[in-house]
């Protein structure tokens, strides 16, 4: 199985992470790296592959959006030079507080992300999981609810962010 990428840029989002190259690509090659086991893309255990990745390749893992421990516990789940990336598998409902985040972290007295990536999974990687491994992904986020809800947001949510929908190739 391979995995491929579908994009949606909100707000010149790839004109920004284009400024950025090393690190558009970085994401791309963390994310396309081959699965060994196409069984362990659960929720949970595709969490843990990518935790693991992107922190070997330096990412700063769970840093607090709002940066002072006596804050709110709010986290972004990764952070480098200035790209924050949430990681939205969990449950649709997710959505707003996940595109929250990014604004958060970028504007007022925070500044600490220029751009956001916004990693998903498509209603056809989903159906591929439970068709062809049993995997449960019902409920979650998918990469065309975000394409279609992000541009309501465009007066609460200002900051650039680049939307990856993780799908499959050759399957389902």
């Amino acid at each position: 199985m391979q995995l491929v990428l579908q994009r949606f840029s909100y707000r010149f989002a790839e004109e920004v992470l284009n400024s950025m190259l090393s690190l558009k690509k970085q994401v791309d090659q963390i994310l396309l790296e081959p699965v060994p086991d196409p069984k362990i893309l659960s929720r949970p255990g595709f969490n843990e592959l990518l935790n693991s990745r992107f922190t070997s390749a330096g990412w700063q893992a769970q840093p607090l959006v709002f940066g002072d421990p006596g804050d709110p516990g709010a986290k972004m789940d990764f952070l480098k030079e200035r790209v924050g990336v949430e990681v939205g598998f969990g449950h649709a409902s997710f959505l707003g507080i996940d595109l929250l985040k990014f604004q958060v972290g970028s504007y007022s007295a925070l500044n600490k992300i220029d751009v956001g990536i916004y990693i998903v999974t498509t209603s056809h990687f989903q159906k591929v999981m439970k068709d062809q491994y049993g995997l449960n992904w019902e409920g979650s986020l998918t990469f065309e609810k975000v394409g279609r809800y992000l541009p309501h947001f465009k007066s609460a949510i200002q900051v650039p962010i680049y939307v990856l929908g993780i799908d499959v190739q050759g399957a389902g």
